[in-house]
């Protein structure tokens, strides 16, 4: 089973001890703003990279083709 981005964000605040207020202002946004998304899990790209690099992760986006080609 698939997790959602949200609870991917979550897992990797838990391990890092970090809050929402932290992870929110580290990617520019407001608590209530983050939270919001975080409920409905609609983030843009660019709303996972600025979380990625809050986190100090990298993020992998990728379309695989049905032939296998991935873009």
């Amino acid at each position: 089973m698939d997790i959602t981005v949200a609870e991917k964000i979550r897992l990797i605040m838990k391990r890092q001890n970090k809050t929402m207020g932290d992870i929110a202002e580290a990617s520019g946004q407001t608590r209530q703003n983050l939270s919001n998304k975080m409920t409905r899990g609609n983030f843009t790209e660019k709303d996972i990279l600025a979380l990625a690099g809050a986190l100090g992760c990298q993020v992998e986006i990728r379309f695989t083709l049905p032939d296998g080609t991935e873009i």
